[in-house]
């Protein structure tokens, strides 16, 4: 079955074509205000669910970085990779916290473990207990002083380690109380350089 095409308003000799009946020109103004509308309507619409989405992370960004003081939960594996933090799975009791600026960024972490999840820890990062040096406090009290941390000398058994690598990769200082072997607790700054 062939479909024979639509024949246009027929042309007389002078180039006159006769005007659109009312029913073409009602369907034809319909159509054209639907296109409009889908041409317009849809991207609107689509930037305004992207604004609104972006100013939502923008908030719950703001919001964390307005918190003072560490936060009980863990930091997100994107963060924990980054600042090449490898928290060992069954450490409790874990917090963290991130500065940014345009020259250092950093993040605080603590948390405890047992004997070896410290091992994994260590190890992970490229290091090793044997790396851990007794009495060394490598945390500066600047950084202690921003999540509220206090290193006194003497009062634990404290244990610490810098571990410097080539930019663009972080440098850790971990300092460890080790008052109780069997469960260390487990203090990082990881600082990187964006």
């Amino acid at each position: 079955m062939s479909v024979v095409p639509r024949q246009s308003a027929p042309v007389d000799d002078t180039g006159f074509r006769p005007p659109e009946d009312r029913r073409h020109m009602i369907i034809r103004r319909w159509l054209t205000a639907i296109v409009i509308v889908l041409l317009i309507g849809i991207p609107a619409g689509y930037l305004v669910v992207s604004a609104e989405q972006s100013r939502d992370s923008g908030r719950d960004k703001a919001a964390e970085s307005s918190a003072t003081g560490l936060r009980e939960s863990w930091p997100s594996q994107m963060k924990r990779r980054i600042f090449e933090v490898p928290i060992p799975s069954e450490s409790e009791r874990v917090a963290y916290f991130e500065t940014s600026n345009w020259k250092t960024s950093r993040l605080y972490v603590q948390f405890t473990t047992n004997s070896a999840g410290l091992d994994h820890f260590l190890e992970s990062m490229g290091t090793s207990r044997a790396a851990l040096q007794p009495g060394l406090i490598t945390i500066g009290t600047k950084e202690a002083t921003t999540v509220g941390w206090t290193f006194t000398p003497g009062e634990r058994a404290w244990t610490g380690l810098t571990n410097p690598q080539d930019e663009p990769r972080p440098t850790q200082h971990v300092v460890v109380d080790l008052t109780k072997p069997e469960r260390p607790r487990v203090y990082v700054v990881s600082t990187t350089t964006p």
